[in-house]
Order: C-alpha cells, then structure tokens, then sequence
C-alpha cells in the first residue's frame, strides 16, 4: 500500500465479533484508497479477467492482512470464512486475492470440511493469480494435516476443468521442493496429464519436475527419460533446470517434437 500500515488500523473494527461484512467492506475501502487506474488496466489486460481491478499492489494486499492479524488476533476459523466468503463474492480482483492471502495467513485453522470451499473457490478462480496461490500454500498444507483428502486430489487429478487439475499437481509441490512429499502421486497424476495440449497443464508438471530436481534430481530424470516423446516441449524446458549437465543434455536430445505420439490421456485436444 502507498498509505501506512496504521491506515488499515484505524479502519479495521476494534472488536473480533464485527461483522464478516463490516470487515470486508473495509478491506475494500482500504484497497480502494490504494487505486492506481494504470495499474489496473494492465493487470486486467495481463491477466484476461472479466474481475474488476483497482489497480492496488500485492504488497499492499499483504499489508492488509498484517493489520487485520494485529486487530484481529483470536479470528476464528468461523469469522474468517465468512470474511473470505464476503470479500470472495465482491467480484474485485483485489477483494479476492486478500481473501486469498488471509487463507494462507490463517490456514492452520482450517479444517478438512473445509475443502469444499477451497474447491470452490478454485472454481470459481479462473486464473493462474488464485489457483496456484489457493493450491500451494492453503490446499497443500492442509493436505499435508489431513491425509484422508488425498482421495479429493484424485479426483480433482481426472476433473473436466484444467484449473482443478493444475491445483491437484500444485498442491503436492512444496513438500517435493523440499525432498519429501509424494512423488508416486504426482507421478501418477502427471502420466494422465503429459500429452495434455493445455498449456497450464504443462507448466504446471514442468514446474513440479523442476522444484523436485533441486533436491532429487535422479527422481526426476529416471520418470522423464522414457517419457520425453510425449511430454511437451514446455515441461521438458522447465524439468531440466536443475538437473545435472549430463542429465540435461540426455532429456533434451531425447525430446523429438516430431516424434511425439498422438495425445493419449482420453482428452480431447484443446
């Protein structure tokens, strides 16, 4: 934000029981303080959203949520999702996305009931700027709490919306990064998704492969070799980064466009 922390403050409500409302449609008036009309137009055009945008910067978004953290330190798991639910349905890219960034801020009180919601909102996202946020750093996490949601991801793995799908292989990046997590899930995933023509499904496994390259990069190349025929152009690229010179050079000289079967996951091409 260009204004001050102390900006939020003051027109936060003082009390934790204010209405979800109340909050939302100060959050906003917040945001709107923040309007920058250029910047607005830009992000628009850059993201190709039917949202409204005000122009407000993501470090001005997070500002907010630092001062909503400070008024509201005992929010609630109750409070918060109506203040989502409120800022969610304003329709203003901004409104969204703080919603967003309060999900993460408080997602250790969410709860596995709680992930019809985060479906859909994921749903209802119709961009990169939500899905990946909502998938890795709030579906991921409670993923990780929860495993008994695992059976969701499946099913998000084979849903008909490719946002869903993305989320689904998104969601188990961070424990990858970090040399952990569950490769044969995502191997599974991404087996289903290779030929995809989509581009989001593409570098959504590239950039899987990548992240997990860093810490197991053997992982990585003994899954891809064999399936560099089918796999695109993009994936490939983003896989490679952190592997080994050899390795490298091994996936790009075994990646044939021309060569490339046709797409064999039973989805129509986009």
């Amino acid at each position: 934000m260009s204004g001050s922390t102390s900006s939020a403050s003051r027109s936060s409500p003082s009390s934790t029981k204010a209405s979800a409302s109340i909050l939302a449609s100060q959050i906003e008036a917040n945001l709107r303080r923040q309007r920058d009309p250029r910047r607005a137009v830009a992000e628009k055009a850059y993201l190709k959203s039917d949202l409204e945008f005000i122009g407000a910067t993501l470090p001005a978004m997070r500002q907010m949520v630092r001062a909503i953290t400070r008024e509201h330190p005992s929010l609630g798991r109750g409070q918060l999702l109506k203040v989502v639910s409120a800022l969610w349905r304003r329709q203003v890219f901004e409104t969204r996305m703080t919603a967003v960034l309060l999900l993460e801020e408080f997602q250790a009180l969410l709860r596995p009931a709680d992930i019809g919601v985060l479906e859909r909102l994921l749903r209802e996202s119709k961009t990169w700027a939500f899905v990946d946020e909502l998938a890795i750093v709030i579906v991921g996490p409670l993923l990780q709490r929860s495993s008994q949601l695992a059976q969701r991801l499946d099913r998000w793995a084979r849903d008909d919306d490719f946002w869903i799908r993305r989320a689904a292989i998104l969601a188990l990046l961070r424990p990858l990064r970090r040399g952990q997590g569950d490769f044969p899930r995502f191997a599974r995933y991404a087996d289903a998704m290779l030929a995809e023509r989509e581009f989001f499904i593409r570098k959504a496994i590239g950039w899987v492969l990548r992240e997990t390259g860093k810490r197991q990069p053997d992982v990585v190349y003994r899954w891809l070799l064999p399936r560099c025929t089918v796999a695109s152009g993009v994936t490939v690229r983003e896989a490679v980064k952190y592997l080994s010179p050899p390795q490298r050079a091994a996936l790009l000289a075994a990646y044939r466009p021309q060569r490339r079967s046709a797409p064999v996951s039973g989805r129509a091409p986009r």
